[in-house]
Parts: structure tokens; sequence; C-alpha cells
């Protein structure tokens, strides 16, 4: 008998990449009971998620961040009392119908309490949107991942994730006052501490728009940093790196953090680059500037 299957998804001013989402997740062979929409966007999207009866929509006035609305949504798939929860950003598309159905029969066959597929690039299915390191190098071959067929205790948070309800009573829900960028780093070490089991199944993908120009390499193919291209982002990624280094006592991402980017603005002698970089990464390591939207402070 397959268990009840909540989606939890977040959408924010794009009608049409949901329109798209809600389709290819009804398409699924592996039936899903109730889709739990969070809805942050300045123009709500009654309209597309209307057209589908199995739709629970979440309007919220508020400006959640990917966290925020993930926290809402996921606690909503919970409550309806779902077995499973699927994890999707608006847009996110499951690569083929079987998609769903390969991620239960995967976690079933490892005893496994959360399942991430491969990420892969619109357009570019041999591409994945965000890297791997192996054996000390990023890649963003889906060949060379898999080769190895699993990925225990690794994967991408939280597109495409499918989640055993149970696991958010042991760890929580998505911390809200990161915002965007880090949320899904927060909750995969909280996954690792507690234990849960986990990992990345090479066998089925979503796809996911890539940011494939935030990777910058500093010195050579073994250390890289992470440079947004809008400042808002870049304020949230690089506080939320700071505060993460802060919060769980990170030694070896402090030393990779100050080197990689002290490195990386040196190089293109961008002192703006780099007060910017230092200011928000100090902010979240004294554990400063969580606030709403409307009082963030990020430029």
């Amino acid at each position: 008998m397959t268990p009840r299957i909540a989606v939890a998804a977040v959408t924010f001013d794009r009608p049409k990449e949901l329109a798209v989402l809600l389709d290819s997740i009804n398409a699924q062979t592996a039936a899903v009971d109730t889709i739990c929409l969070v809805d942050s966007g300045k123009t709500p999207a009654r309209e597309a998620a209307g057209l589908h009866s199995n739709v629970d929509y979440v309007r919220s006035e508020a400006n959640l961040g990917g966290a925020g609305g993930f926290a809402l949504a996921a606690l909503k798939a919970v409550a309806s009392g779902a077995r499973w929860i699927w994890m999707m950003d608006d847009d996110a598309e499951p690569a083929d119908p079987e998609c769903l159905a390969t991620l239960l029969r995967e976690a079933e066959a490892r005893d496994l309490e959360a399942v991430v597929p491969l990420v892969t690039a619109p357009g570019q299915p041999d591409r994945l949107s965000f890297f791997f390191r192996l054996d000390g190098k990023v890649t963003h071959s889906r060949a060379e991942v898999e080769k190895l067929g699993f990925l225990p205790n690794d994967g991408h948070f939280f597109n495409g994730a499918l989640i055993r309800s149970d696991v958010f009573f042991k760890v929580g829900l998505p911390d809200m006052r990161l915002f965007i960028r880090g949320d899904e780093v927060d909750f995969t070490i909280r996954l690792r501490k507690a234990g849960i089991r986990f990992g990345t199944v090479t066998t089925t993908a979503i796809t996911h728009p890539h940011a494939f120009s935030e990777t910058q390499h500093v010195f050579g193919a073994g250390w890289h940093v992470i440079v947004p291209e809008s400042a808002f982002k870049r304020y949230y990624y690089y506080r939320n790196r700071g505060y993460l280094i802060r919060r769980y006592f990170r030694v070896r991402s402090f030393v990779a953090d100050v080197g990689g980017y002290v490195g990386y603005f040196a190089q293109r002698r961008d002192l703006r680059g780099f007060v910017g970089w230092a200011r928000s990464f100090t902010t979240g390591l004294r554990g400063k500037g969580f606030a709403p939207l409307e009082d963030q402070k990020f430029q």
C-alpha cells in the first residue's frame, strides 16, 4: 500500500514555472495526496493553484524567503498526516513521471529517512546544477556522480528531497531566520548530528536553474568560494555562512572562508567587494542581523 505523500512547495512570482511544477507533480505515477503551497509573491498565484484540486494554498502577505516558506509548507504537510514530505521550489521540475516512485523505492530499499535526487540544469541533463566534491575536487558532471550509485549522508536540499514526516520532529523545521542561502546547509547539518539516515540516489533527477557562474576557484581546483551575482544574495549568503560557522563551531569552514575570500578579492583588487563580504560575514559570526526583510540592512 502506497503511503500518504504531501508536497511542501514554495512560490514567489513565478506563475508559469509554478504551473509546470504542479502539472508535473500530478503526473507522477506515485500519487500525491496534498500539495501544500506557500505563496509569498507580490502577485498571488491563486489562478495556477486553483487548477489542481489537491493544492492546499497558503497566502503569505509577508515575504518569508525560501527558509520561512519551506518551514510553513513543511509544517502544513506534516499536519496533513502524510508519511512522506516531498520538498519543491516553484522553478524545479521532476525529470520524469517515475521520479517520486523511484525515490520511494530507494528509500524503502536502503532504509532511508530522507532521500534526495540529482539536480540537473534545465536543458543540460548531463550537468548538475549544484556541484559535488569528489576526491577533493568539485564536479558538475552527472556521469561522474552516477558512477557512485548512492552518496550516503550527502545531498542538496531542499529541491526534490523526500523526507519522512517524523524527521521534522527530530531535527525541526527549516530555520526562517536564514531567509535564503544557507537554510539547506543548516538543515543538512542537523540531519547529520541527529543521525538521520539520508543520501542522494543517482537513478532519478529533477531540474532546477543552476548558478555555475557563482563558483569561483581561488587556489586551483581544490579551493573555491561562492560569489552570488546580486548584492541581496551576497549579503544573505555571507551572513549565513558566518552564522553557521558560529552556531556549529565549524573551524575548517572558517579557515576556508577567510582564506578563500581574502584571496579572491585580493586577486581582483576588489576592496569594495572585500569590505562587503567582511561586513556581512562578521555580522553572521556575531549572531546579528536577523530581522524581517523590510528591516534588513544588506547593502
